[in-house]
């Protein structure tokens, strides 16, 4: 199906010299990071999900915006899918879906490996993930 993506070397962004809640988690303690960029406003947001389910939203700039946490139901259903997404099966780069205008790119980084893909793009075990994440802007 796919080729498999090797580990990817992909250090957590850097927020300044912040240690206290809100500082981003190390890629140790980090779950899984996803970056979203691009729709109609342009506009890039990660969300940083640590393995106790307490996540991070960061703006384009890595700045914190938000904070919370994943109810035990809401971690259960993220870890899922994470495990039957098979990163290590997945290709790095999902193509071959509709072009749509004004859609999101997506970048997934979790248990080594980074695999990425346009909003129409992404196979349906990444949706889940995405399905499975807090919202990538406050509500």
């Amino acid at each position: 199906m796919g080729t498999g993506a090797g580990p990817a070397a992909s250090p957590a962004p850097s927020t300044g010299p912040g240690t206290g809640p809100s500082a981003v988690p190390t890629p140790a303690d980090t779950l899984v990071r996803v970056t979203r960029s691009g729709g109609f406003a342009g506009e890039t947001h990660t969300l940083v999900v640590k393995g106790d389910g307490s996540w991070s939203r960061l703006d384009g700039k890595a700045q914190p915006e938000g904070t919370g946490k994943l109810s035990e139901q809401e971690l259960t259903a993220l870890r899922t899918a994470l495990r039957e997404a098979d990163f290590a099966r997945l290709p790095r780069i999902a193509t071959g879906g509709p072009k749509i205008y004004d859609g999101f790119f997506h970048t997934f980084a979790h248990g080594g490996y980074e695999v990425a893909g346009e909003q129409g793009s992404l196979p349906p075990a990444l949706e889940r993930v995405a399905d499975a994440l807090p919202p990538f802007t406050a509500r």
